[in-house]
Parts: structure tokens; C-alpha cells; sequence
């Protein structure tokens, strides 16, 4: 079944909660443009959490402990994942000189797009797996490769401008190098163009769908029912914003973060790979991906200490 087992009255509760609390926060809570602070974002990223949680505490109740513990080691490793696009977004603003004004717009809609593209490649995927289920071998191997591609490429910043999607919206799209508050598309001596707001939209929009390409198979390792793909998948990029905001300035104390997080996509791929004649059970891959970005995490933060601290005591920063 393309929808999985679950009755259609889940999946339309849920769109229909999804499609709410967006509504609340564009059209209410952040209604008018302005700089997010410290608070505002910590208090969201708590609230995103809260509900994911809640969210899988009824998911325990109606479908099961295992189906519980899928959703948690999903929406984990999605979070996990998604950090690591922080850090594309900070470069896509940076690059594209976006007002933290307007920021938050840019990740609004970008992450309504990315709701509806990975809807899409999830149902795909899924159909992709129950009809040819050798794809599975080809998702493992595609996570072995990018887990491997992550680990040798640590270092190396991408140029969002020189990205192919970029470019043919350059091509396509008249475009002006000035901005015009909040608004995609302006006024220029009488013709309609595209600002850099828009630009940095795109930017985000095609570096979710890279991103994508490597967190849905990764849950794929965990499971393939579609309800809970989408579901942990989307609960975990609804919080994309506000963690965004909380962690732009203390991005950089996670320097060791992507060694972390190719290893957990090495982890799921080699799972997938050895699911048929070696299954391991959700709870110890909940276990394995708790510790390593646990261990990761501590690393990342201590290193990070231990390099500002000849720092701070030779007078230079904080």
C-alpha cells in the first residue's frame, strides 16, 4: 500500500496539524519581519522538540513499541543529519548577503518545499523498495558511499553561487543584485525581477534536496513504513528554523560534528546492506546512533574549548 497500514485518518490528522501550525507561523507568530533572538529560538526549538515527542508518544499508544522506537531513531537521525545543513544555510546567507531581517522567510518557505519534495521522494522510494526490493542494496551502498564522500571531503566549503541550480535560475529568471524588503520579485524600470531573496530560497531549496538524497534512505535502514518516514522526517525539519537561530553563532564549536554524522550513515548503510541475513533490531540502532553523536558532540565541544583557550589567555577573543 502506498500510504502504508495505517488508517487514511492518520495521515490526514497529520497534514492537517502540519498545515495549522504553519498557518500559526507565518501568519501570526512571525507576521511581521524581524530579527530572531536567542529566546525566541530557544523557546521554538523546545516547542518543535515537545511535539515531536508527544507526537511519538502517540505513535506508542496506537501503533506499537516498535513502530515508537522507529519513529524516535528516525526523527534522530533526520535531526542529526539536518545539523549538518546549518551549515549550508549560514553559507547560502552569507553568500547571498541576506538581512537577518529576513531570514526566517527564506527557511519558511523553503522548508514548506522541502515538505512537499520529500513527500514525494518518500512515496517513491517506498514504492521503489516494495516493488524491487534489490533497491535496498543500492540505498546501503549509496549511504557507504556518502559517508565515505563526507569523511574525505571535511573542509571543503560549497559554493552555493556556482551550483548548477543556480545558475540555470540565473539564466532563466531576470534577476536584481538590490533588495526590496522581504518581498521575491521587484520593480525594476517597469520590469518584474527576481531579488536575491529569492536566490537564496532556491540556494536552500536545492541544498535540502542533496541533503534529502541522504537522510530518507538512511531511515530507510530503519524502516520502511511510509507514515513513519514522513512523519519523523518532517517533525525534524519543522525545528530546522529555530535550531538554526539558536546554533548560528555556536556553529562552528561543532567542527567535528560531520565525522560523526558519516559514520552514522555508514552505520545505516551497512545495515541495510546485511538486512536480510543479519537484521538488527530498532533499539540497538537507536542505541548506536545515541552514542555516536553523544560521543561526537562531547569531542566536537571539548576540542573546541581546548583550541580557544591559548586564545583567551594570548588576548585574543571572547
Amino acid at each position: 500500500m502506498i500510504l502504508g497500514p495505517e488508517p487514511p485518518i492518520f495521515w490526514i490528522g497529520f497534514l492537517v496539524l502540519i498545515v495549522i501550525l504553519l498557518a500559526l507561523d507565518l501568519g501570526v507568530f512571525h507576521r511581521k519581519a524581524h530579527v530572531v533572538s536567542a529566546r525566541e529560538s530557544l523557546l521554538w526549538t523546545i516547542f518543535w522538540i515537545a511535539l515531536a515527542l508527544i507526537f511519538d508518544g502517540f505513535v506508542f499508544l496506537t501503533l506499537g513499541t516498535e513502530k515508537g522506537i522507529d519513529f524516535f531513531t528516525g526523527y534522530l537521525i533526520e535531526k542529526s543529519l539536518s545539523v549538518d545543513n546549518l551549515f549550508v544555510i549560514a553559507l547560502v546567507f552569507q553568500t547571498f548577503a541576506v538581512p537577518r531581517l529576513y531570514q526566517h522567510r527564506v527557511l519558511f518557505w523553503g522548508i514548506l518545499g522541502a515538505i512537499v519534495m520529500r513527500g514525494v521522494m518518500i512515496l517513491v522510494g517506498v514504492q521503489l523498495i516494495e516493488r524491487f526490493h534489490w533497491v535496498i542494496y543500492v540505498f546501503g551502498g549509496f549511504l557507504l558511499f556518502s559517508g565515505g564522500r563526507m569523511l574525505l571531503g571535511r573542509g571543503k566549503e560549497p559554493h552555493p553561487e556556482h551550483s548548477y541550480v543556480f545558475r540555470i535560475f540565473r539564466q532563466v529568471v531576470p534577476m536584481t543584485e538590490r533588495y526590496d524588503g522581504q518581498h521575491f520579485f521587484t520593480l525594476v524600470n517597469g520590469k518584474r525581477m527576481a531579488t536575491p531573496l529569492l536566490a537564496a530560497l532556491v540556494s536552500v531549496e536545492a541544498m535540502d534536496v542533496v541533503f534529502a538524497l541522504d537522510s530518507i534512505p538512511a531511515i530507510f535502514a530503519v524502516t520502511t513504513d511510509p507514515f513513519i518516514v514522513f512523519t519523523s522526517n518532517i517533525f525534524a525539519i519543522l525545528g530546522l528554523r529555530s535550531l538554526f537561530f539558536l546554533l548560528a553563532n555556536a556553529l562552528d564549536r561543532f567542527k567535528y560534528l560531520d565525522v560523526g554524522l558519516a559514520v552514522i550513515l555508514i552505520y545505516v548503510g551497512l545495515k541495510m546492506l546485511a538486512s536480510d541475513v543479519f537484521p538488527i533490531p530498532s533499539l540497538i540502532s537507536l542505541g548506536v546512533v545515541v552514542i555516536i553523536l553523544g560521543v561526537t558532540i562531547a569531542v566536537s565541544l571539548l576540542l573546541t574549548r581546548e583550541e580557544e583557550r591559548p586564545r583567551q589567555e594570548d588576548g585574543v577573543g571572547p
